[in-house]
């Protein structure tokens, strides 16, 4: 049971309607699979296009990722006119992502009314194992009556 609880009733369908308008996360083939109060994982399937030189899952993928799961995580426990902003994040990579499938989970440390500091650890599948690769400190800000919608203007 979650320690967090949400301000909006719907938050979950809220967070996955905003993350499936995101191009990149399409562009990159990640699901958003779990979304619970101050909870979200995400995974990419592994592809060759998301790959550095060495065949390992590119940095820049498991960054994007991570910074992902920790903004929806956030977001998760917004109301439901706010809209979500990465302030700043530090990344650690720890071990070569090769492997099948990234893992990004994202968890709330601290909801503050404007600003909320998240983790999110990422780990790679291989041989049915998964293996921590890298993990990210975040701080989020809560953009208050702020649409997540895009701005077509």
């Amino acid at each position: 049971m979650s320690k967090f609880k949400t301000r909006n009733p719907d938050f979950a369908e809220r967070v996955r309607e905003s993350f499936n308008r995101q191009g990149f996360m399409r562009y990159l083939g990640a699901e958003l699979s779990i979304v619970e109060p101050g909870f979200v994982e995400i995974r990419v399937s592994h592809n060759s296009e998301l790959t550095q030189q060495h065949g390992f899952f590119h940095g820049g993928v498991i960054g994007t990722i991570a910074d992902n799961a920790g903004g929806y995580a956030s977001f998760t426990l917004m109301e439901a006119t706010d809209s979500v902003l990465t302030i700043e994040y530090k990344l650690n990579l720890m071990s070569p992502a090769k492997g099948d499938i990234l893992i990004a989970r994202g968890r709330v440390l601290r909801a503050g009314r404007r600003i909320t500091t998240c983790q999110s650890d990422v780990f790679v599948m291989r041989d049915d194992e998964e293996l921590l690769c890298a993990t990210m400190l975040g701080t989020f800000m809560t953009m208050e009556n702020t649409s997540d919608e895009p701005d077509n203007n």
